[in-house]
C-alpha cells in the first residue's frame, strides 16, 4: 500500500534529484516556445520548482498543499473554474495519489480546449523498479509510491479525449547508490540501455493536447440525399 504521507517536497528528497530535475527541464525546454496562452499551472511541489521562464504563456502558478504554493489546495479538487488554464505540468504527482485518474480528470476540467498537459513519472519497466523489489528501499522515496505504466497513463488521457504528442524516456538509471555520486558521466550499461532499449528509461515525459470535438456533426456534402417519392394523386379518377 502506498505511503501517502511520505511525498517528495523538494527535488533533493529524491535520489539523484538534482540530476532528475535538470534532465526533465532539458526535455521540456523545446516545448515552451510552442505553447501560448495566459495561465500555466504547475501542480505539485516538484512541478512548482521546474524552470519555465522561457515559456510563452504569461502567468505561471503553482498549486499544492504547502506554504510555498501560489494556491494551497488538494489536486483532487482544483479550486479553479472550468476551461481557465492553458497548460498543466505534473511531475511525480500521480505516483503518490490514491486516485490518479481523478487528478487527470481535474486537469481536463480546468484546461481550455486545445490545452496542453505535461506528465512526468517513473517508468516501472526500467532500472528504477529494482528498488521496488528490495525491502531496504520499499519504504523510501520514490519506491514507496505506485509506478504506472506510461501506456496506462496514455490510455487514461485517451479516454479523456487527448492526443499524445510525445512520449520520451529519460535517466536510464536505477537511482540506487550514494547520492553524492551524482554525475553526468553515465556507466557503459546506461548508455547501452539508452541506445538499444530506449523505452526502458526510468522517467517518462508525456506531452498531450486536449482535442476539441465539434458539437454539431458536419454533413458529408458528397452524399446526395435520396428523393422522397410520394404517390401521385388520382385526379378524381375512379375504377370502372
Amino acid at each position: 500500500m502506498t505511503n501517502s504521507r511520505l511525498v517528495p517536497q523538494q527535488w533533493h528528497d529524491l535520489p539523484f534529484g538534482e540530476v532528475l530535475q535538470a534532465e526533465i527541464e532539458t526535455a521540456l525546454a523545446p516545448w515552451w516556445p510552442r505553447i501560448f496562452g495566459y495561465h500555466l499551472l504547475k501542480v505539485g511541489a516538484l512541478s512548482s520548482q521546474i524552470n519555465s521562464l522561457h515559456c510563452s504563456i504569461t502567468r505561471h502558478f503553482s498549486l499544492f498543499d504547502g506554504d510555498a504554493a501560489n494556491i494551497q489546495a488538494d489536486p483532487n479538487q482544483l479550486p479553479l473554474q472550468q476551461h481557465a488554464i492553458d497548460a498543466v505540468i505534473s511531475c511525480f504527482l500521480l505516483e503518490f495519489e490514491q486516485n490518479p485518474y481523478q487528478i487527470l480528470r481535474e486537469f481536463d476540467r480546468v484546461l481550455i480546449n486545445s490545452g496542453y498537459v505535461f506528465i512526468v513519472g517513473f517508468n516501472p519497466v526500467s532500472p528504477v523498479f529494482v528498488g521496488k523489489m528490495l525491502p531496504k528501499y520499499q519504504s523510501k522515496l520514490p519506491w514507496n509510491g505506485q509506478f504506472f505504466m506510461p501506456s496506462r497513463v496514455k490510455d487514461w488521457l485517451g479516454l479523456l479525449g487527448y492526443q499524445v504528442l510525445a512520449d520520451e524516456r529519460l535517466m536510464h538509471h536505477s537511482l540506487l547508490g550514494p547520492v553524492g555520486r551524482q554525475t553526468k558521466h553515465h556507466p557503459w550499461w546506461q548508455k547501452s540501455l539508452a541506445n538499444w532499449l530506449p523505452s526502458t528509461g526510468s522517467v517518462y515525459v508525456i506531452v498531450a493536447r486536449k482535442i476539441t470535438v465539434p458539437f454539431t456533426p458536419i454533413k458529408d456534402k458528397s452524399k446526395v440525399s435520396a428523393p422522397n417519392w410520394s404517390t401521385a394523386p388520382t385526379a378524381g379518377r375512379t375504377s370502372l
